[in-house]
């Protein structure tokens, strides 16, 4: 125990030498939130918007502010017919168009129908989508509360959002920050650093030492498991001082799980450095095999009921699609270990099964 405590000084004092890489380590965690904070947005804002009104009158006036009211639209014009509406659009002058018709105010007070033609650009058709949902809110909710409760049989559904009233999409890409993150610096980082001491040939060294080879891969990855702690930490504290993401749930249960996924992302980067035979190759399988999956077929930007059906199927073998749920469950929606228990064991199962076959294929010894 004292030279395998004394190898792990060894390395945390490597760790801390290499400043360029520690503090890419350490600022890694920050930027990210902030770039995924500000940048990957689902909702959208200040949408410019031109209302054709032929003939205003007080109803018309009250949706245009309305309109004005909300923090989605700004009202780029207000014209008296839709001329220069094509022109508009494909300039991108404007991204959405209400067409009102003549007479509102007496049509709402006779009950009549109303015929009310929102126009948005579909260029983007998960941004168009989103668009007309919000013109067409704001628009029924108007003539619900213009129209005299008499004229006709009326539901006025009352709706709420939970965990997330506001549709902030932070609350949603913040906390899967955690999971990308400890990827990068769990799994990426021990198979570059294993790989680099079979690459540079230091290995040798550490063969002649009174150390076993499962105590040295044990001695180098325990830096990271502090390093990912730290990590956690840094994003926890970024997405809540500059998004405001709540953490409802256990901040223990928080980091428990996060040191069960540690565990996980380190034993799938022993798996990749046990048959990397250098650097280039470790970090490359690691991009590949780690970053691309965690981004892509965890629910972490994507919806998975959205992904084809193999795809889905795919999704169950990757490690941060459950610890994603897991996250995203006690941060949000202050979820305990008695409704996240099925995701925390598939969890270490695939540690366990990473373990056993990272220690199989563990044979470090001189070609």
């Amino acid at each position: 125990m004292r030279a395998f405590l004394g190898f792990v000084r060894k390395e945390t004092l490597h760790l801390l030498r290499d400043r360029q890489t520690l503090g890419i380590l350490i600022l890694f965690p920050v930027v990210q939130v902030l770039i995924f904070g500000f940048a990957v947005r689902t909702d959208v804002r200040d949408i410019a918007i031109a209302v054709v009104d032929p003939a205003p009158d007080v109803a018309t006036l009250e949706l245009r502010e309305r309109i004005r009211a909300s923090d989605r639209f700004h009202i780029v014009t207000v014209a008296p017919s839709t001329r220069g509406l094509d022109l508009q659009f494909r300039g991108g002058t404007i991204r959405q168009a209400l067409v009102l018709p003549r007479d509102v105010e007496r049509r709402l007070g006779r009950g009549n129908s109303l015929p009310v033609q929102i126009l948005t650009d579909g260029s983007d058709p998960n941004t168009g989508g989103i668009m007309q949902g919000y013109a067409t809110a704001i628009v029924q909710r108007w003539y619900q509360d213009a129209a005299p409760a008499s004229s006709a049989l009326r539901i006025d559904p009352a709706t709420r959002l939970r965990y997330n009233p506001t549709l902030e999409s932070a609350h949603l890409f913040v906390p899967g920050l955690v999971a990308f993150v400890l990827t990068i610096v769990s799994a990426l980082m021990t198979a570059i650093s294993i790989s680099r001491e079979k690459e540079t040939g230091t290995m040798e060294m550490l063969l002649v030492s009174p150390i076993r080879p499962k105590a040295i891969v044990a001695g180098k990855v325990m830096p990271y498991i502090v390093l990912g702690f730290v990590s956690v930490l840094l994003v926890l504290v970024a997405a809540r001082t500059v998004f405001g993401v709540p953490l409802r749930g256990s901040l223990a249960l928080l980091l428990a799980e996060s040191g069960l996924y540690i565990l996980t992302a380190l034993a799938l980067g022993i798996v990749i450095s046990t048959k990397a035979p250098n650097q280039r190759t470790a970090m490359i399988a690691a991009l590949a095999g780690l970053m691309m999956p965690t981004l892509l077929l965890s629910g972490f930007i994507f919806p998975l009921d959205s992904l084809p059906r193999p795809l889905q199927w795919l999704s169950h073998l990757v490690p941060a699609r459950w610890f994603l749920t897991i996250v995203r469950g006690i941060m949000i929606k202050g979820a305990g270990l008695a409704t996240l228990w099925e995701e925390t064991l598939i969890l270490i199962g695939m540690t366990l099964f990473l373990l056993v076959q990272g220690s199989r294929r563990l044979a470090i010894r001189l070609d």
